[in-house]
């Protein structure tokens, strides 16, 4: 009796919608917020609600990317997916926002399984010479998710009710289970002989617990010098190091720690944590930009990401093509140099027109307007984007260069958790820088006014109402500052542009093989 194989047509919708499901929750509450707040009430925990997703998200991929190894891919997948709609609709029918945090939690773990899982299972379908173009397309359904999310949330809250960025999961996710269950057939053995590395899961997961609470409540449930900071911190210094000396020690660690002598995979997940930070600093900040300084909607704030998201899709689709054809460095190289052009055009940003601005237009025998265009912003975000995309496919590929099938899964859960890890180092830092930048130019623009020692909330800016009752010329000074310090946040992404190069140049030339027979065919 022959062994049934896999609809890969229809596993692979299935696998998108799961991807699509799980990567969407992660912004997908942001813009509902405030409705959500006036309703359950809460304001001081609001910000859990994100935390509690994004933290048990990143503890459980690693975990789960492991026991996917062991025993198999479609039982995590499906585990994942069923967590996941347990969570959200429990999420929907919650009456505080303790219930509601509780809830995310669970949802955080189902989606820990399903985003690394997914690029598994696709790296297991399809043989060399397609898994270049299958993990570029991935790659752009994970990218436009990432974009998506607020403006879905935006519409649901407004023409529906805030419950359905919830609800919505469950028909969606009810058609990506039967997909998987009727339509993919697992072709690799399972490893149930290896053992469950109980002390490195347990480790592992308190110490990046620490880390994760010190980055999402530092600053703002309590502050960076305060002892709950220096605690966490410690913490994690120390669980981290009992974890790596478990792991030395395993027969069967969580995270195989040989795996980083290969200089491809060390680069693989440096340029993974960096394109998250850089990713993530620009879905946060572009839109305070067009809602504080150029007075802009939530809407419009959202739909200036587009620019950004068309050019991850279209990137993503395009490195995945290009593997095979030449050397992963030789992708991402073209990718970090959009990048540097991309944060070095974003570092610009300002109230009053740069030199250089003017200069251009005076070419033109025009006067430059005394803000950066709109449309100026949307060709860097173009650039961003496309800089960017190029990351999901290679990184997916490149790390997996050479190694093992039974890694697989292990290899490609610390690839999204380097870019999650990436992207919450990135906004907390830049979320300092921001402040600092925003405290120093107070000082200069305001020096009597009492801003500069208890300054604003930048995002007072965004209420209508706030910027009603400032006086023109505070309120004018606070735009300045505003955007002084947006554009001063990106200057500092430059060195994260820089120090992704450095990783990228670290992979040598190392390319996808295809066989012989693929390439006749071809």
């Amino acid at each position: 009796m022959t062994e049934k194989k896999s609809n890969v047509r229809w596993t692979i919708v299935g696998l998108m919608l799961g991807l699509l499901l799980a990567a969407l929750d992660q912004t997908i509450v942001s813009t509902a917020m405030p409705t959500i707040v006036g309703e359950l009430g809460g304001l001081e925990q609001f910000v859990w609600v994100f935390s509690a997703y994004l933290i048990a998200n990143v503890v459980s991929m690693p975990i789960f990317g492991k026991l996917s190894d062991m025993y198999g891919r479609k039982l995590f997948f499906l585990l994942g997916l069923a967590v996941f709609m347990i969570g959200s609709a429990l999420c929907g029918t919650s009456q505080n926002m303790i219930q509601l945090i509780i809830y995310r939690v669970i949802q955080g773990i189902g989606g820990g399984a399903l985003m690394p899982i997914t690029f598994t299972i696709v790296f297991d379908l399809f043989p060399p010479e397609k898994r270049g173009k299958m993990q570029g397309l991935f790659g752009a359904v994970f990218g436009i998710s990432s974009v998506l999310g607020p403006l879905a949330g935006a519409y649901f809250t407004d023409n529906i009710n805030w419950k359905w960025i919830f609800y919505i999961n469950l028909p969606l996710g009810v058609i990506s289970f039967l997909l998987i269950t009727l339509f993919y057939r697992p072709s690799l053995a399972k490893n149930p002989n290896q053992r469950i590395d109980w002390m490195g899961t347990i480790t592992f997961a308190a110490s990046i617990l620490c880390l994760m609470f010190a980055l999402e409540l530092g600053g703002k449930e309590f502050a960076w010098n305060s002892i709950e900071s220096y605690s966490l911190f410690t913490g994690f210094v120390a669980l981290l190091a009992l974890f790596l000396w478990v792991e030395t020690k395993a027969v069967s660690p969580v995270v195989p720690l040989g795996l980083f002598r290969n200089k491809l995979f060390t680069a693989s997940m440096g340029v993974s944590l960096f394109y998250g930070a850089l990713m993530m600093s620009a879905a946060s900040y572009i839109p305070l930009f067009i809602q504080g300084v150029y007075e802009g909607s939530a809407t419009s704030a959202g739909q200036v990401l587009t620019p950004m998201m068309l050019g991850v899709v279209v990137s993503s689709m395009f490195g995945g093509k290009l593997i095979g054809k030449t050397s992963y460095r030789n992708i991402l190289l073209i990718s970090s140099a959009l990048l540097l052009i991309a944060t070095s055009l974003l570092g610009t940003l300002s109230y009053n027109s740069p030199e250089w601005m003017k200069e251009l237009y005076s070419m033109f025998g025009a006067v430059a307007p005394s803000l950066t265009p709109r449309w100026f912003v949307v060709v860097y975000m173009i650039f961003l984007g496309l800089g960017i995309g190029m990351s999901f496919p290679v990184t997916s590929m490149s790390s997996l260069h050479n190694v093992s099938a039974q890694y697989r899964g292990v290899i490609t859960s610390l690839v999204s958790f380097f870019r999650s890890i990436g992207s919450a180092i990135g906004i907390t830092v830049l979320g300092s820088v921001q402040a600092a930048a925003l405290k120093t130019r107070m000082t200069e623009l305001l020096p009597n006014s009492g801003m500069a020692e208890n300054p604003i909330d930048a995002r007072a800016l965004l209420q209508p109402a706030v910027r009603a009752e400032m006086p023109p010329q505070v309120l004018e000074k606070l735009t300045l500052g505003l955007a002084d310090s947006i554009g001063f946040v990106f200057q500092c992404t430059i060195f994260m542009a820089v120090i992704a190069l450095l990783f990228v140049l670290l992979m040598g030339k190392a390319k996808l093989e295809i066989p012989a027979y693929a390439k006749q065919k071809a």
